[in-house]
Formats: C-alpha cells, sequence, structure tokens
C-alpha cells in the first residue's frame, strides 16, 4: 500500500512540476510580448516628437513669413494712400502728354504703375496703359516691360497667358543672376539649346517661316526700296545674357518702300546667324526696327574679320559690367550708322526672330557689302557663340536688289 501511495505522490508532484513550467512560460512570454509592444509605443511617441518639432519649426517660418508680409502689405498701403490725392498721376500725364516723341514701352508701363496705385486694377485706362506697354514691347528688347506688363494685367484680373519666361518665382539663370524676374529657358548650347527651343516656344520648332537662313542662289528680283536715316546719340547698352545689345532714342529710322520704320536696337551675334553660300562671316548686326503698326524689319550687316572696326573699338570700351542692368556711360554718344557699309545692296526674305519666342512676320534684309572687323574686336566679344543655326527655306523666295 505505501508502494502505491508513493508512487500516487510522485506522480502529483510531476504533474505540479509541468504545471508550475507551464505558467512560468507563459508569464514569460506575455512579459516579453508586452516589452514589444512598448518599445513600439517608445518608437511611435518619438516619431510623434520629431513630426511635431518640424510641424512647429514651420509654423514659426510661416509666422515669420506672415509678418514679413504684414508689413510689405503695410508698406504698399502707405504708397496707396500717399498716391490717392492724384497729385502725381496728374503731374506724370501732364508731362507725357508734353512729349513729341510719344511714349515708349517703358513710359506706358510707368505710366500703368501710378494710375494702379493712385485708380487700383480695376481702373480701365490702368488695364490700357499696360495693354499699350505690350502692344509696343519689342521681345529682343523689351522683355522686361513684357513681363512686367502681362504680371500686372493677371493681379488685375485679365484672363492672358502669361509668357513662360514670365512666369513668377523664376527668378535666376543658369548663373544665379537674376533678371526681369524670371529664368531664361533657351541657350545656344545644352538641355535648352536652339534643338529645344520648341519645347517652351513652339514657334521655333512649328513655324515655317523661321530665320536665319543660308542665302544661296537662285534669287528672284526684289522691287523693295531702302533708305536709312541714322542719327548720333546717348549710348545706352545692354548685356541680356545672350547678346550685347545698344537701345537706341527716339530719330533713327530705316525707310522700306516709303514707310517709316523706328531703329528700336541693334545686337550682335558671333559668328553671323546669316550664311551666304554656306559660309559664316566672324559675325554679324542686327538693327531690329519697328513701323506704326508694330511691324518689324531687321537689316543685318555682316562682320568680316580684317581692320580694326572704329565704331566696334567704342562699343567694346563700353561695355556693361552687369548682366540685365542698362549701361549709359557719361558723355559718350553713338551713331548706329557708324557700323554701316556705303552700299545698300540687300538680300531679303520673310522671316523671324532669330531668339525665342520666334515669333515671325519678320522683312529681312541682308547687306551685300560687308564691314571690317578686327579678330582681336572679334574675341573680346563676351560671347562665343550665341548664333541660331539656318532654317529651312521652307518655299520662301530669296530676293536680291
Amino acid at each position: 500500500m505505501k508502494k502505491y501511495l508513493r508512487l500516487f505522490l510522485e506522480i502529483v508532484l510531476g504533474l505540479l512540476l509541468v504545471a508550475a513550467g507551464a505558467f512560468g512560460y507563459m508569464n514569460f512570454s506575455g512579459k516579453k510580448h508586452i516589452s514589444h509592444e512598448l518599445t513600439e509605443v517608445v518608437e511611435s511617441l518619438d516619431e510623434a516628437k520629431e513630426e511635431l518639432a518640424k510641424t512647429s519649426e514651420e509654423l514659426n517660418e510661416a509666422e515669420a513669413k506672415v509678418k514679413e508680409l504684414s508689413a510689405k502689405a503695410r508698406e504698399l498701403e502707405a504708397v496707396k494712400a500717399a498716391f490717392s490725392n492724384g497729385v502725381l498721376l496728374g503731374d506724370i500725364e501732364g508731362i507725357y502728354k508734353g512729349l513729341k516723341t510719344g511714349l515708349s514701352a517703358e513710359r506706358q508701363l510707368s505710366l500703368g504703375a501710378v494710375r494702379l496705385l493712385t485708380n487700383g486694377p480695376k481702373d480701365p485706362e490702368t488695364v490700357s496703359a499696360f495693354n499699350k506697354a505690350l502692344e509696343m514691347a519689342d521681345w529682343s528688347s523689351r522683355l522686361n516691360a513684357v513681363c512686367a506688363a502681362q504680371n500686372a494685367l493677371v493681379a488685375a484680373g485679365e484672363k492672358i497667358t502669361v509668357l513662360a519666361d514670365c512666369a513668377p518665382g523664376k527668378g535666376d539663370d543658369k548663373n544665379g543672376k537674376g533678371g526681369h524676374g524670371a529664368a531664361p529657358h533657351w541657350d545656344y548650347e545644352g538641355e535648352m539649346g536652339p534643338e529645344n527651343w520648341g519645347k517652351e516656344f513652339p514657334t521655333c520648332a512649328n513655324g515655317k517661316k523661321q530665320s536665319p537662313l543660308n542665302i544661296v542662289g537662285p534669287f528672284e528680283k526684289s522691287k523693295d526700296s531702302l533708305e536709312v536715316s541714322y542719327k548720333a546719340g546717348p549710348l545706352r547698352m545692354l548685356n541680356n545674357g545672350h547678346t550685347i545689345q545698344v537701345n537706341i532714342p527716339p530719330g533713327s529710322t530705316a525707310k522700306i518702300n516709303g514707310e517709316v520704320f523706328d531703329l528700336l536696337q541693334f545686337h550682335f551675334h558671333r559668328p553671323s546667324e546669316e550664311k551666304i553660300d554656306g559660309k559664316p562671316m566672324a559675325m554679324v548686326v542686327h538693327f531690329v526696327h519697328k513701323n506704326a503698326d508694330g511691324k518689324l524689319a531687321v537689316l543685318g550687316v555682316l562682320l568680316k574679320e580684317g581692320n580694326e572696326n572704329p565704331g566696334i573699338k567704342t562699343l567694346w570700351a563700353n561695355l556693361p559690367k552687369e548682366e540685365n542692368v542698362e549701361y549709359a556711360p557719361d558723355g559718350v554718344n553713338f551713331n548706329p550708322g557708324n557700323l554701316l557699309p556705303r552700299e545698300f545692296d540687300f538680300y531679303s526674305y520673310e522671316g523671324s526672330l532669330t531668339t525665342p519666342p520666334c515669333t515671325e512676320g519678320v522683312r529681312f534684309f541682308i547687306l551685300k557689302t560687308t564691314v571690317n572687323i578686327a579678330k582681336e574686336q572679334v574675341q573680346a566679344f563676351p560671347f562665343k557663340m550665341n548664333a541660331r543655326p539656318v532654317q529651312p527655306l521652307n518655299g520662301r523666295e530669296l530676293l536680291s536688289n
């Protein structure tokens, strides 16, 4: 009997040991699971803290920006209040009415700005001034006016398509230098070289009357007449990031078939954009004209490497030191006629601007007689290459007088 009782007790004791082991294991596993969950909670809390810190930093930046904008808004309100009496607007309108030469795109833009501050964006005369600035603005010489006028019209609630170059918030070019408030979207090489201009300026790719051309016979006989009357005036130069441009005061003109075209500006390309029988010259100077209807005409003078050019010497001695800032050296006058040859035989054709947006409807007159430029003067030009490749003729007539 004792033998069986002992066996029974051993069995019970064994079961108790197994149960204790199982309980201990379950208790250990539970604690391990809880520990894992606690670790996850702590990690989530850390992430939440980081997100909260980031949000707090962004909130502080936003508050600082609001304070900055509030200060600018107060400044603007103060300026508007000062303009509200209309005295300055009346004075400017009186001065502009007395000008015999009419208003330039820049003066129309200034007038629109004063009207905007005085009468507000809904004033019809405000909108009219900005629209006139756009109508008068030539792309290659007045991009600042174009962008300012377009953005002002948008602010006034007008539904217009803003040019890509005028999009707000695009302030620096590839060299980190600001221009008219928008980055240049084209260049003469790289990702936005001439072969890719059409991505942002469709006419550059789809136009059928593009410039420049390879000028080669046969030629049709031209019936056009061309007379040039250029006058000396204060030198005003601009490095616009693509070329050296000389802005011309009113008074210099060209007559094409008796119709007057005002000379707006002239600029340079290296090598020449136009080719004669497939060969370019060292450089070309393009004289850009506009008539009363806004039509453009370009007179091209090919520069051949040879003797020093006195006119170029004067220009290169006064090159602008900054991009997109007009430079007017004190006491320096210049006559654009100094860059013209004596003979005015020409080739002519219907073309386009040779820079974006490649607008068509531009009449080209390329003089047959070249003008000398020294090799050293070519090398001193700030741009090593700024010429668009020649474009397809597409059935156009090349004329020769």
